[in-house]
């Protein structure tokens, strides 16, 4: 079963991704199906619960059911009939002898379905003749013996397996069938020839792509014409199967007349390439040809001559010793070539000169671990278009690079290049001048000892990323080591500096300003200088974790913490873990208002200033891991962790009293945040009473003598607010206040008429008060509308001769149903409206109603003068009482409309 898993796993491109599926089983209670086995989104995993059946308690709409690993003799399909709806059914792994002809009747759906590794031993055509809509079947593992044509029905299947069932033959059928089928697995089965017929059943399947006879042991003879009824065929893997050139050479004149495009040949013992092996793929257009974990050992002179097509060439795990111009012959189309060895491979590559000219299309280059004898001016030459280059643990024969090493690749568009583990113990000036283009070079993990005094990176004015990490901390940087990258992007240094190179004047980084990633780690540097980071502006990554600047941000240091964080307000991430340090001076994360990951882990950190994180409002994973932290007050951790997602504060010595910790505790209930391991790490070491118990076993209700404060702190700030409230309002809108103040006094008093209703008759409908510049406006819009039922009091008119002025405003004022303002600037400014005529139309609006006036707007009058000249506000009157005379002649109409309404209202306010 070990094996039958790993082949599974090994070859799981096969499978789709339902099939091996992660799941989370719940086992609560063994009586109940419902309880073991998970269900969620439609699925039903019952896998390795040793089930003997299908349970029929699981919810009867689910889509797909896993039964793998069990122990069932049989799916009967009467316990499926309650699953009509299945799509996906998986009873692999079991004991099931046969496959009942109702399975896919009560199934009718059904999509794929898994029989992997049971005792299938008979499949007859009835077996499967309800299964029309199916997919996906996989009858691996299942000693099958096919009686009649079991899959001519099955016209929807697109993927087959039926590998590891010793197979005595690769013909599943007489009758063409399948024709949507695009992938056949026939490995780990016994046939020992292909015959010309085999494949006869798929001639009518125009989709089949992919065949796979992986470790097909026994395969020993191909008959002329195997392959040529699936001439459409683009993948065939054959890995595995011990097989030889001659054998090879056969394979590849059978696949001269398909479609092939990707030849698998991983582990089948070829040892030697000849001239003829692929002379039967000359007109095939294999675009993919994995030769890896052969021990190939010799590659005759054009051996790929006939690969004109071919784009990537696998050759990992060789043991190839020579490569001469002849060996990559004819591969002018190729772009990948993987010439990888294996670690404990001692044997080393001679390359001779130009060995890489035939490929002028080749873009990357894998030579990992080859041990090349030596590189010389023309060992790259004619590789033109190459972009990565590959020379990792690929130990030198001269221990320096020099001007000379990659002189060959002046011509090419090189972007990557990796020099780890290459035993280098130097970089001489011009090293990499000739490599224009280059963006990416990696140089960790070698032995470098010397100054960068600037020369080594000259002419690589468009690197991005410099890796010279892991070497032997003996690399000084001077303030011009870094001139001739301007561009870059990204710099690892750890492991590599001496411990004083940072102690300087002038930073080597200042040339950098583009530098987004910093990484100083594991460099034992115990001094820098304020100034260190300076320039660097756009840096967001900053690694100084495991050195030893323990004296750093003391106060007692000597001229003060280094503020060296000042320069970098950009930072988001900073690392500074396993440094010794036991103080954090207040201003040292002054405005990272960007920074979102801070780490100080490993260190002796205990009290905090209260404000030392409060301009960390960004911050989304705080480490603060195996410190002596005791107390986590407020004061101090409220805003970073206001927005926090993950925080890291385990192994530390807890004091969990009420002033150190009741606050964290109320925290981590009802916070969000990712805490791991907060009831294993997170420990009380104060009092007594909690030592060597998880804080979370705090109990808040200790600190019930601090619940009066916190309820007067809650009064106290509501009274506050409701009084800051009430005189905003009073602000803004006590006049309205006072206004239906004065109204519901009167009415509650009887001061006014309005229980009476307007039974009295009134003599007018409405007195109009206007300024005498706006009488000739009066006379042509207001006048023309009076009929039997309008009537206005007009002053200049109306007036009683002989009546004092102050008795005939006064009486005709109570005998008008409304009061009627022209408002213009020219009232707002007459003295005898504001004196006399208002005041006793505001009586009117407060022993009547706020309906009873009338305004009109010939201009456009502030609220603020309106009320200052008149003492009237628009608030103060209805709606529709409020009128604006339209400039626009086609609106008059709908004015004198308004007008009429507003005038015909009762002056009783609506209950």
């Amino acid at each position: 079963m070990i094996r039958l898993l790993e082949m599974l796993q090994m070859h799981q491109s096969f499978y789709p991704a339902w099939v091996i599926p992660v799941y989370i089983i719940i086992a609560v209670s063994p009586h109940q199906c419902m309880a073991t086995c998970n269900v969620q989104n439609g699925r039903a995993d019952c896998s390795h619960l040793r089930l003997s059946s299908i349970p029929q308690d699981l919810p009867s709409n689910i889509t797909s059911l896993d039964m793998s690993h069990n122990i069932m003799t049989a799916a009967l399909p009467e316990s499926l009939k309650r699953y009509s709806g299945l799509l996906h059914l998986d009873i692999s792994y079991n004991s099931i002898k046969n496959l009942d002809v109702d399975l896919c009747r009560n199934l009718p759906q059904l999509l794929t379905l898994n029989l992997m590794h049971n005792e299938v031993r008979l499949l007859k055509r009835e077996d499967l003749s309800h299964c029309c809509k199916l997919t996906w079947l996989n009858m691996a593992s299942n000693r099958l013996k096919l009686q009649g044509e079991p899959f001519s029905l099955l016209k929807n299947l697109k993927y087959l397996d039926v590998s590891m069932n010793k197979l005595q033959s690769a013909m599943l059928g007489t009758t063409p069938q399948l024709p949507s089928l695009e992938t056949l697995n026939l490995g780990y089965n016994d046939f020992t020839t292909l015959k010309t017929n085999d494949f006869s059943f798929l001639r009518d399947s125009p989709f089949l792509q992919k065949v796979s006879l992986i470790s097909s042991m026994s395969l020993e003879n191909l008959e002329s014409g195997c392959f040529k009824p699936i001439s459409g065929l683009r993948v065939l893997s054959l890995d595995e199967s011990r097989k030889g050139s001659l054998f090879i050479s056969a394979l590849c004149t059978e696949l001269s007349g398909t479609a092939i495009d990707f030849l698998s040949l991983r582990k089948i013992s070829l040892l030697k390439l000849t001239s003829q092996t692929f002379s039967g793929l000359k007109e095939t257009n294999l675009t993919f040809l994995d030769l890896s974990s052969n021990s190939l050992s010799k590659i005759e002179d054009g051996s790929f001559q006939w690969l004109s097509r071919l784009q990537t060439l696998n050759l990992t795990d060789h043991n190839i010793g020579h490569l001469t111009n002849g060996t990559f012959q004819g591969l002018n189309m190729l772009k990948t070539l993987l010439l990888l060895k294996k670690k404990d491979q001692k044997s080393h590559l001679l390359v001779d000169d130009f060995s890489f000219q035939p490929l002028s299309n080749l873009e990357s280059l894998i030579l990992q671990n080859t041990a090349l004898v030596k590189i010389t001016e023309n060992t790259f030459k004619g590789l033109t278009r190459l972009k990565k280059l590959d020379l990792s643990w690929n130990p030198q024969t001269e221990r320096q690079l020099t001007d000379k090493t990659f002189v060959s690749l002046c011509d090419s568009q090189l972007k990557t290049l990796n020099l780890n583990g290459i035993a280098s113990a130097g970089i001489k000036p011009g090293s990499f001048s000739c490599l224009k283009n280059l963006s990416f070079l990696f140089l960790d993990r070698n032995f470098i000892r010397q100054t960068f005094l600037g020369k080594e990176f000259e002419g690589l004015s468009q690197l991005q990323e410099l890796h010279i990490s892991n070497n032997t901390q003996a690399i000084y940087l001077t303030p011009e080591s870094f001139v001739g990258v301007p561009n870059l992007r990204v710099l690892t240094l750890a492991k590599s500096l001496t411990a004083e190179t940072l102690n300087q004047d002038s930073s080597p980084f200042r040339p950098l300003s583009n530098l987004t990633e910093l990484d100083l780690s594991n460099n034992n540097i115990a001094n820098i200088r304020q100034n260190m980071l300076e320039g660097l502006e756009n840096l967001r990554v900053l690694k100084l974790q495991h050195n030893n600047l323990v004296r750093l941000w003391k106060q007692a240091n000597l001229g003060g913490p280094v503020l060296f964080l000042k320069h970098t307000w950009r930072l988001e991430h900073f690392t500074i873990d396993s440094n010794g340090m036991d103080e954090i001076p207040i201003e040292a994360f002054r405005n990272l208002t960007h920074l979102r990951e801070l780490s100080l882990s490993n260190n002796l950190l205990n009290n905090f200033q209260d404000s030392v994180f409060d301009d960390l409002t960004s911050l989304e994973v705080l480490r603060l891991e195996k410190n002596f932290i005791t107390s986590v007050r407020p004061e101090v951790f409220r805003t970073p962790m206001h927005n926090l997602s993950l925080l890291v504060m385990g192994k530390n010595t807890f004091d969990c009293t009420c002033e150190s910790i009741l606050w964290f505790v109320t925290w981590l209930n009802t916070t969000n945040a990712t805490i791991p391991n907060l009831r294993d790490q997170y420990i009380c070491n104060t009092p007594p009473l909690y030592f060597n118990r998880s804080i979370m076993d705090f109990d808040p209700l200790s600190c019930k003598d601090m619940t009066p404060f916190q309820v007067l702190y809650i009064l106290t700030s509501t009274a506050v607010l409701l009084l800051m409230c009430s005189a905003f309002i009073y602000r803004f809108h006590g006049w309205r206040i006072q206004f239906y103040w004065n109204i519901m006094i009167n009415r509650i008093l009887g001061l006014s008429d309005a229980r009476l209703g307007e039974g009295r008759e009134f003599e007018y409908d409405a007195y109009v008060i206007h300024a005498e510049e706006d009488a000739r406006w009066v006379e042509r819009r207001l006048v023309p509308l009076e009929d039997k039922d309008c009537q206005f009091f007009l002053e200049n008119r109306d007036s009683v001769s002989g009546m004092s002025q102050l008795e005939s405003i006064v009486n005709n004022m109570r005998r008008s149903r409304k009061i009627l303002f022209v408002v213009t600037e020219s009232l707002l400014k007459d003295p005898w409206c504001r004196r006399f005529k208002v005041h006793h139309a505001l009586h009117q609006v407060i022993e009547a109603s706020r309906d009873s006036v009338v305004l009109i707007f010939l201009q456009d009058v502030h609220d603020y003068k309106l009320s200052h000249s008149l003492f009237l506000r628009r608030g103060m009157l209805h709606q529709s009482c409020i009128l604006n005379w339209p400039p626009q002649k086609e609106r008059i109409p709908a004015f004198y409309q308004k007008l009429l309404i507003a005038l015909g209202m009762t002056n009783r306010l609506q209950e």
